[in-house]
């Protein structure tokens, strides 16, 4: 029986794991023997065709090749206007990009484990919107896997704290990562994982962090004479290499110099981790604000939180514990890697999709039955709908509703004769269409014709990866119609069989 395995598809750094037959996860290492493999793609072009780098190679080129190295790119999944033109004139989409470092990923996988893979769970952060999702997903099925789930981040990273003894703890997990943050209050209960509320912000992580110490860098080199700086790519690629170092060094001395040679000048730039936290605490109050509301809408107070739990990399920031912990009121240590939690949590749910399958296990089989995840909406999703001739946003999920699970709300034809019925489906919680973002739509044709002020029945059916198909019914619960989101930021069929193609015939290194 081959595995599946848990996919940590980071903004900066991506991670594999897999869990064993005794039900322990364990980080799979990469081709070049390392845990992490940063989520960089540099492409390469012979003979006109494309052969991209994947990983710490890639990382390595992005100061001297910035113009061939992507980067980031998970802050663009679900944005169709997002596209990279290759040296060899191919032009990428987020997806294939995602796709290709997953296909990276899989090959590692495939190598450490000596078998084929197929199957993975994918996370995501919590706040990911349903086109997010939908597109993570898609790039896994370009990269050649079966997505069994799009599994939030948190939710992995409490799995892997929660799953090896018996727990009964209310626990907050704060999610810093390289370019998205999450955070997520939830009860863990023998098993049970009770997520209470979500938020975030997907542009939003280390990577701004990052931007803070290069624009001090820069401004520092300014100061003893240097020019054009911020028209320079190579030097912006070289100053946020540099930067991410300074981070690291900072988290352990209060004061480092970075060196950097400029058009055949050598820079030597003092940095302090003070100036560092003053030029930063936008970005902190940023997180506090999303603290703050999860905290107050949940009705818990701090008090009643039993343990917070810290991932990726950037919660080893000292500005981030210093925070937390006139927050939480007590100290704050690490109980699980922040760096692995997320993919060891995408493991252990991996083997719980194989083990409800009957595939796996005595242990597994047995584990599966005493784990059950309840998770709540990142989002609120709705339709538009006429309030005195003036179309509005009308909520049927809410923000933090459970899932999976179904909503319904009721509304009326508006004209006489009426034949059909345009659903337009919405995300967020605001009246004013100026807000909301119109995610998918369907034209559902009625059976005859209809008098004004007929009610009708819209129902959204919510999955465990949080994607919506929708359902109309008449008052007497008769179907009238059905469809699941042609999502407008999403591939279709013919463009992901179309992607598949093209990425399964790379060669990637």
């Amino acid at each position: 029986m081959s595995h599946a395995i848990g996919i940590d598809l980071g903004t900066t750094y991506s991670a594999v794991s897999v869990l064993s037959e005794t039900g322990q996860p364990t980080i799979l290492m990469n081709q070049d023997g390392d845990n992490l493999t940063p989520s960089v793609v540099f492409f390469q072009s012979f003979d006109g065709k494309d052969e991209p780098l994947v990983g710490i190679q890639a990382k390595n080129l992005a100061a001297s090749q910035p113009e061939n190295v992507v980067q980031y790119v998970k802050r663009q999944i679900g944005n169709p206007n997002w596209k990279f033109d290759s040296p060899s004139d191919v032009v990428y989409g987020a997806e294939e990009i995602s796709a290709i470092i997953l296909k990276r990923l899989k090959e590692g996988a495939e190598n450490a484990l000596g078998e084929e893979i197929k199957d993975a769970v994918i996370t995501v952060p919590a706040y990911f919107d349903d086109a997010r999702r939908t597109a993570t997903k898609h790039a896994g099925e370009i990269a050649g896997l079966n997505v069994l789930r799009v599994l939030n981040e948190p939710t992995a990273a409490a799995l892997a704290y929660g799953i090896s003894s018996e727990k009964n703890e209310t626990v907050l997990v704060y999610d810093l990562g390289g370019g998205t943050f999450d955070v997520t209050l939830m009860k863990i209960n023998n098993g049970e994982f009770d997520v209470i509320g979500t938020d975030g912000d997907r542009n939003l992580g280390g990577f701004d962090f990052d931007n803070v110490l290069s624009m001090i860098i820069a401004e520092k080199m300014e100061a003893q004479g240097a020019e054009d700086i911020y028209t320079d790519e190579k030097i912006t690629a070289v100053l946020r290499e540099k930067a991410e170092s300074v981070k690291r060094s900072l988290t352990t001395v209060e004061q480092t110099n970075v060196f950097v040679d400029y058009k055949g000048k050598n820079y030597k730039i003092p940095v302090t981790r003070l100036e560092f936290e003053e030029a930063s605490k936008s970005l902190m109050n940023r997180t506090e604000e999303l603290l703050d509301d999860v905290m107050e809408e949940s009705g818990l107070a701090w008090s009643e939180v039993d343990r917070v739990l810290l991932i990726g990399g950037s919660t080893r920031m000292p500005m981030v514990h210093k925070k937390l912990e006139e927050k939480f009121g007590r100290q704050i240590t690490y109980s699980i890697n922040p760096d692995e939690a997320v993919a060891q949590g995408a493991a252990i749910q991996a083997a719980l999709e194989m083990a409800g399958k009957g595939e796996g296990s005595e242990v597994l089989r047995e584990l599966s039955s005493k784990v059950n995840i309840s998770d709540v909406t990142s989002q609120a999703l709705g339709i538009i709908a006429l309030t005195n001739d003036v179309r509005k946003n009308s909520v049927i999920i809410p923000k933090n509703a459970k899932v999976p699970n179904k909503y319904s709300g009721v509304f009326y034809t508006r004209s006489n004769n009426q034949e059909n019925v345009l659903v337009e489906v919405t995300q967020g919680d605001d009246e004013d269409l100026e807000f909301v973002t119109i995610i998918g739509e369907s034209l559902i044709k009625l059976p005859g014709t209809w008098p004004a002020r007929t009610p009708l029945k819209v129902t959204f059916h919510y999955d465990v990866d949080q994607t919506v198909f929708v359902e109309l019914h008449d008052e007497s619960n008769n179907l009238l119609g059905t469809f699941e989101i042609e999502r407008q930021a999403n591939m279709n069929q013919g463009e992901l069989e179309q992607a598949s193609r093209r990425i399964r015939e790379l060669t990637i290194d």
